[in-house]
């Protein structure tokens, strides 16, 4: 990662000299390869100690012009490797730019170690104005209800503390963010003389647990005794190894699989084990194997209750339901992203990898040939919104098949109105999930960060948004050109808010009221933005808007072989909506659908 800058003058001294140098040093340590940051005064000391004590090398910084960029430029690269990058918010100010991607980053449950930095606390040394009002006695209660674990330390010696521990933490699974604040007087104070350098190769993430022998003994029992089990797949690992274990688990006990497209790629969807494609919520013929299976083993499944609410209605669940997950630890009373509370027979907690590498050595069946005693599973029809000469998601999926030819590919992100029927995965990068909290604009900087993750790998980064979700983090694309990142933004253009157009069509419907009504307060158009002169200014290849489903497979074929150039490249595409949910929709909360004369 090269940008077009000024040769950096080495000036590394022998020892840490001031305080932020200690603390850059500990970053560089821990293996903590880049940090992102949009530049502000009040982490000035870390900044210049990574650039003039570090060389601005291990890490490096990724400079953003946003600090929700930054954040999720972090969670992007997270959801590729695994790993944390640090990021950088300046002061209280910072962190609120920030707070939103950071839900995001927790709800998805990725490592990240967050620096974030206040004037000084001794009221004494404060600037005139700024200072002030860019001090703050406790920042870290601002995300302290969704990040993992946050400190504000008095001292260098507790600083490097700090980091070591919310590097272990943040790493520890299940993980989500963490956050350290550094006092600017901390950061620009000399080294003690007598200060003492950390061994950090002594301070480590807790290890997942290996379930007991007893227990995985009897969670085996139960999968090979099952006439029908079925699995549902979560969040589990992207490693190639958890991966093929997951297959192995799925063979040998003869289960039937389902997978959430939120989730990402957990299980190839071309497997006879998953007949249905990945769903956003459960489908009817989801319901259906739910409903039908005597086992259910629920690897850390994202919202349980609500799948068996979905496929049973009010019935009780009747299947024995093992579920595998240890989130329960980052669950507090302020965000309800632990979800309904589900019937659970028997609970194992620990990593959804750790479980199934050990039943894989238990398994007892063989032949998996005839799952289910070879019960018929009825699919889903596919909607087909192709008649109008329209592009839909599904065209512009078809398109961009043909296009890639083979080649592999990462997406990064994906559209709400992408289907399962159009995701086809058999890698675990193949496709990295949702932003995780539901907050638009996390699609930009995500898939930069999916970019750098990348390098070097051959895959190509591809993010597939929305138009709200491109306008609202559209500057995050300048950092991709910046530092010489190829990927591609495919913009799925519907030219409004049309999640909420759906709702306002709902309401509509609950309520009697005119549905033609619905656009208003929704429609991005009059003007209509153009996309491509937005991503030419920040220097990407620009493209459309492509109307014409005949012109797209050679516009996303040559966008392809730009990117595979060295580029970043954009592609507006103006999609259709299909249709609107009729007379069988459900209403939201309880409410009676009613129908549409």
């Amino acid at each position: 990662m090269k940008p077009d800058e000024p040769t950096i003058r080495a000036h590394k001294p022998s020892r840490p000299e001031w305080g932020s140098d200690a603390m850059a040093e500990v970053l560089s340590q821990l293996g903590i390869r880049y940090v992102s940051l949009t530049p502000g005064a009040s982490y000035r000391g870390i900044h210049d100690s990574i650039v003039n004590y570090l060389g601005n090398d291990n890490p490096q910084m990724v400079l953003c012009l946003h600090e929700e960029h930054a954040v999720a430029l972090a969670h992007g690269y997270a959801k590729v490797t695994g790993e944390p990058l640090a990021v950088a918010l300046h002061s209280n100010v910072g962190l609120m730019h920030a707070i939103m991607a950071i839900y995001n980053a927790y709800c998805a449950r990725v490592p990240m170690l967050i620096l974030g930095a206040t004037g000084p606390i001794d009221a004494s040394l404060r600037r005139p104005w700024i200072d002030w009002i860019h001090t703050a006695a406790d920042q870290g209660a601002m995300i302290r209800n969704f990040s993992k674990w946050d400190d504000q330390p008095g001292s260098v010696s507790a600083t490097m503390e700090a980091l070591l521990r919310a590097n272990v933490i943040t790493r520890t699974y299940p993980s989500a963010p963490t956050y350290v604040c550094v006092d600017s007087t901390l950061q620009e104070s000399p080294c003690p003389e007598d200060l003492k350098m950390p061994d950090v190769e002594r301070y480590h993430p807790v290890p997942v647990q290996s379930p007991s022998e007893l227990l995985v003994d009897e969670i085996a029992d139960r999968l090979s005794n099952a006439k029908r089990p079925l699995v549902l797949m979560g969040r589990v690992g992207r490693n190639e190894q958890a991966w093929q274990e997951r297959i192995q688990l799925a063979d040998a006990f003869g289960t039937y699989v389902l997978t959430n497209i939120k989730d990402g790629s957990v299980f190839p969807t071309g497997h006879a084990a998953n007949p249905i494609p990945p769903m956003n919520n459960i489908s009817k013929a989801g319901g259906r194997l739910i409903r039908n299976a005597d086992v259910i083993l629920a690897l850390d499944w994202v919202d349980l209750a609500s799948a068996f609410r979905q496929a049973y209605g009010t019935d009780p669940v009747d299947a024995y339901v093992i579920s595998c997950s240890s989130d329960f630890v980052l669950h507090n009373g302020w965000s309800k992203d632990h979800f309904g509370l589900a019937p659970t027979d028997l609970a194992v907690a620990t990593h959804p990898d750790a479980l199934v590498a050990a039943l894989i050595t238990k398994a007892k069946k063989t032949d998996s040939s005839e799952r289910w005693d070879g019960d018929s599973i009825e699919l889903d029809e596919r909607a087909n919104f192709e008649d109008d000469g329209q592009i839909m998601c599904s065209t512009l999926a078809r398109s961009l098949r043909e296009a890639l030819d083979g080649r592999s590919a990462t997406f990064a992100a994906l559209p709400l109105g992408w289907s399962g029927h159009d995701l086809d995965v058999s890698h675990p990068l193949d496709y990295l999930g949702g932003d995780g909290g539901g907050g638009v604009g996390y699609g930009p900087g995500g898939t930069v960060g999916v970019a750098l993750a990348l390098e070097g790998t051959g895959r190509i980064a591809i993010g597939i948004l929305g138009d709200g979700d491109f306008l609202m983090g559209s500057s995050a694309l300048w950092t991709a050109v910046h530092y010489k990142l190829p990927l591609l933004i495919i913009v799925a253009n519907n030219r409004s808010f049309h999640n909420d157009e759906v709702h306002q069509y709902r309401m509509a419907v609950m309520r009697g009221r005119p549905i033609e009504n619905r656009w208003l307060g929704q429609y991005i158009r009059e003007p209509d933005p153009d996309l491509a002169a937005i991503a030419r200014s920040y220097g990407l290849k620009g493209y459309g808007p492509i109307d014409d489903p005949s012109e797209l497979t050679d516009v996303l074929a040559q966008a392809i072989k730009e990117v595979e150039a060295g580029a970043a490249v954009l592609v507006d595409v103006r999609v259709g909506v299909g249709g609107y949910p009729g007379e069988e929709m459900i209403a939201d909360r309880g409410g009676t659908a009613k129908k549409v004369n």
